[in-house]
Formats: structure tokens, C-alpha cells, sequence
């Protein structure tokens, strides 16, 4: 691969500077595609933009920034956070404080004007095979900001199906986020994390074998009807998502929990008075674990509560040691806390509804 170093004046740069959203983001008069369907969004803090403006001011230099021959013109590989910043700047997007005072570039005086547009950029340019260029994005992204796992897979499986992915899951506020669905998903899509979500469900944890098979196809349509297919599911068994129950619903797996139960029987107005009478019972300390509960039965998802070491060691010395099934005596590290009457049966995690087991006993107890 040819590596060559080159200095680029900010005045070339911002030449032509376009940002068309998903249409991309072009600089260097149109040759430079500074945002190439691997790249992240933009992610930089108000400080952090502002610091390269300041930088540029000072006539401190910048670090390394790094692009690949692409065709006539050139992919920006590294050094999207800063290109993007310097170009708003000139643009008019956005002002910073000097001496005191917010200015725009074009409050600027001519010669701070010129001063910015005539700085030096120092461009690493390299010419290579797709593998070659695709192995040294990974190595120059080690340091900085580092990529989320999503963000390095781009990289590597970048084309048509994810450049239109990117459009439904990876925007700033994209349509995956949108029609409440903000409230039930974790993460942030210009990170890509929405999108690793939604290959995660989609795949079953695939995720790199299905960007592989489908890293050419036209668009990106089947994971996102699949998308909108586990919310429409969600909504009509869990209608109920206003700011209470949102917090316990926010980052459950739908997908999963869609993938496994979406032609099961469910009936919304039974499934909410049991979350009611759920939340409202004291023995359920999870609360998130309701959800999943009502759909697998497994009880273990809301994490009941257990007997103290107060009521064991009580329950223990009043049973002797002797386990009541086996009718063994056990040392009280060898036992363990168990409801007489389960909580699936109106039992509660009293002292009068504890009776200790051998671990044995326990373990193989009709309903564990």
C-alpha cells in the first residue's frame, strides 16, 4: 500500500463543503467523500468542536488526519470529527467564545479569516487493495475515540445494504427511535448501537454473518420491516408505555422476546392487571423482570425476595440442623432458605413460611 504525506490548506478543505444528510457529506470540491458509509456519525461535544477551532486559531497543529484514493477523488478514513468541525465553522454553523465574546467566522477580521483558511492540514493519503485499506482503518482507530464493536463491523462490510441501514437506524434521531420507540431502546444510533441491536435480534447474535451475506443487496428493507414488526407487536400486547412503565420496559430484548413468543395467545387486558398486581407485590424486587416473566414463566426474572441471615440462622436452630424432607442433620452452610407455601401460591417471605433444606432437598423441590 502507497502511504504518501500531504498538506492541505483548510481553504481546499472546505471547498465546496456539502452535508446532504443521507445523501453524504463532500468537501475538497466535491472530491473528498468525508463521511463513506463505514464512518461514524458525528459525535464530537460542543467543547470538543470548539477546541479544534481554537487549535486551528493558535496555529497548533492538529493531528494526523487520513485518506484513501477513492476513484477520481478520496474516501476520508480518519478525522471525520475534526473535517466536519473546521467545515461548520467556516460554513457559519456555529460560533466560539473569543476574548470573551461569541464569533462566527464572518465576524472574524480578514486576516483571522485568512489566518484559519490558510492553515495546514497535514493528510496522510493512501492507495491500496480494499483489504489493505480496510486493516489500516482498524489500526490508526486504536487510539482516539475508540470504535464500538457496530462501527468496526461497518468498516469491514461496508456497501449498499448498510449505506441504507445506516439511513433508517444510524441518524442523528433516525426512524428506528421515532413513534415512542425512543423509550424502549437502549443506546445511541450515531455509535451504531441501534443498529447492533436490531442485527442481534434479527440474526440471533449472527451479526457479522448476516451483514457477510447481505453486505451487497439493494437496501436494507427486511431489517427494518422487522424492526417495526417487533414495536407493532409490543404495543399491541403492552399498550400501556406511559413514563412509569417505560422506565421498566427501556432496554428489555423485544426482539428476542418477539422472535420467541410473537404467535403465542396473549391477551393485552389480562397481561395488565397481572403487571399491576405484580408491581404492587412487595416479594417481586426486580420489576424489569416482569415482563419476560409473563411471557416465559420463569420466576427467576424477578429476582422474589430471600430470607435474611437472621431468619435462617433462627429457622435453623429451631429445626435443629435436621433437614424436615431427608431428615438429616446438616451443618448450616450445607441448607438453605426455602418458602413453605411458594410465592406462585400466595406464599411470602416471612419466618413463619421458612423452613430450611439441604441443599439437595432444595435444589430438587417440586417447582425449582
Amino acid at each position: 500500500m502507497d502511504i504518501v504525506l500531504k498538506k492541505i490548506k483548510i481553504s481546499e478543505l472546505v471547498a465546496g463543503y456539502q452535508d446532504k444528510a443521507e445523501e453524504g457529506v463532500r468537501g475538497y470540491g466535491g472530491r473528498l467523500n468525508i463521511r463513506p458509509a463505514y464512518q461514524r456519525e458525528f459525535i464530537y461535544k460542543e467543547k470538543q468542536r470548539d477546541e479544534v477551532i481554537h487549535t486551528v486559531r493558535k496555529k497548533y497543529p492538529l493531528n494526523t488526519m487520513y485518506w484513501v484514493k477513492a476513484g477520481d477523488g478520496f474516501e476520508l478514513m480518519d478525522g471525520q470529527q475534526r473535517t466536519v468541525s473546521i467545515c461548520q465553522y467556516v460554513q457559519g454553523d456555529f460560533s466560539v467564545k473569543i476574548d470573551g465574546a461569541d464569533m462566527f467566522f464572518h465576524n472574524l477580521t480578514a486576516d483571522k479569516q485568512k489566518q484559519i483558511l490558510e492553515y495546514d492540514l497535514s493528510v496522510y493519503v493512501c492507495e491500496g487493495t480494499d483489504s489493505e485499506k480496510l486493516d489500516w482503518f482498524k489500526i490508526i482507530n486504536i487510539a482516539g475515540v475508540k470504535l464500538t464493536d457496530q462501527e468496526l463491523r461497518n468498516a469491514i462490510y461496508t456497501g449498499t445494504w448498510l449505506a441504507d441501514a445506516k439511513r433508517w437506524f444510524s441518524k442523528n434521531s433516525p426512524p428506528a427511535v421515532q413513534d415512542g420507540r425512543d423509550k424502549l431502546v437502549n443506546g445511541a444510533p450515531n455509535r451504531q448501537e441501534v443498529l447492533e441491536t436490531a442485527l442481534d435480534w434479527f440474526s440471533g447474535g449472527e451479526i457479522e454473518g448476516y451483514m457477510s451475506k447481505h453486505q451487497h443487496d439493494k437496501d436494507a428493507q427486511e431489517l427494518w420491516q422487522y424492526w417495526q414488526a417487533v414495536f407493532d407487536w409490543v404495543k399491541r400486547v403492552f399498550p400501556n408505555q406511559d413514563s412509569a412503565r417505560a422506565k421498566l420496559m427501556k432496554g428489555l430484548p423485544w426482539g428476542v422476546f418477539y422472535n420467541e413468543h410473537k404467535d403465542d395467545k396473549l391477551n393485552a387486558a389480562t397481561l395488565e392487571q397481572r403487571i399491576v398486581t405484580l408491581i404492587d407485590d412487595d416479594e417481586v424486587d426486580n420489576k424489569k423482570g416482569i415482563y419476560e416473566y409473563l411471557l416465559t414463566g420463569k420466576e427467576k426474572t424477578l429476582s422474589l425476595r430471600a430470607f435474611d441471615e437472621k431468619t435462617k440462622v433462627k429457622i435453623y436452630g429451631k429445626q435443629k440442623g435436621i433437614c424436615p424432607t431427608c431428615k438429616k442433620h446438616y451443618v448450616i452452610g450445607e441448607m438453605e432458605a426455602d418458602h413453605i407455601v411458594p410465592w406462585s401460591k400466595g406464599g411470602k417471605t416471612v419466618s413463619d413460611n421458612c423452613q430450611m433444606l439441604c441443599k439437595m432437598d432444595n435444589r430438587t423441590k417440586s417447582g425449582k
